[in-house]
């Protein structure tokens, strides 16, 4: 998980590339949705060359990314909440607080995975295994190489659950004190004063123009009797 400065094609290559450089294990393929952040020269050009099959997902099938969407609510919004980051302060400040999070999810969090489902009529069953993190799944799969595995050792012993999540909680409270401040900028914004009547409050306007009015009948009426 990483935070971008935009979604332009620069920023997510070197994304993508720091990712595969913490990664214990060699990226084989990589699917990503319709977006044109993904959907270039740049990106392709860089999985062909490190041998990673590019695919993407179907058009108007959100589903065929579920696994990975189904992690946004509680590692992003959760985390960060809906509020837009556009500065390079606030910038700083996520990029901080998603390599605590990714530390605390792949290290401490337990997750279930499914391992099966069964349809009786409108009932459906679903059957998932022992809870794991992220980490322990990594140590017990046969693909990871044991040098792998005894470098996310060292990673692990050194790490602390309360205290990251003490890191995780000064990252927030960052974020939202920038926030705060942003918005006072954007309320500081010099407002032009209103123009008032000559005559007073708005009543007194309209009774003066009633009475200009009245007054210009008056001596047209008296116009027509001299006439």
């Amino acid at each position: 998980m990483r935070a971008l400065k935009n979604k332009a094609q620069r920023w997510v290559r070197e994304a993508l590339v720091d990712i595969t450089d913490t990664l214990p294990f060699p990226i084989a393929g990589l699917d990503s949705d319709n977006g044109s952040e993904f959907i270039n020269f740049h990106l392709f050009d860089w999985c062909a060359s490190n041998k990673i099959t590019f695919t993407r997902s179907r058009p108007y099938r959100k589903n065929d990314n579920c696994f990975v969407e189904q992690k946004n609510w509680p590692t992003v919004r959760q985390q960060a909440g809906y509020a837009r980051y556009d500065d390079d302060a606030e910038l700083e400040a996520l990029k901080e607080l998603y390599e605590y999070v990714r530390l605390f999810v792949n290290f401490f969090s337990p997750l279930m995975k499914l391992t099966s489902k069964t349809r009786r009529g409108a009932q459906v069953s679903k059957t998932f295994d022992r809870p794991r993190t992220p980490y322990r799944r990594v140590l017990e799969s046969k693909d990871v190489t044991e040098q792998a595995k005894a470098h996310l050792t060292e990673i692990y012993l050194e790490l602390n659950p309360a205290q990251l999540r003490r890191q995780i909680g000064r990252c927030q409270d960052r974020l939202l004190d920038l926030l705060k401040t942003k918005e006072q900028r954007r309320k500081e914004v010099w407002i032009p004063p209103r123009s008032t009547p000559t005559h007073g409050s708005k009543g007194a306007l309209n009774r003066k123009r009633l009475e200009d009015i009245f007054d210009e009948a008056t001596d047209r009426r008296f116009e027509d009797i001299l006439t």
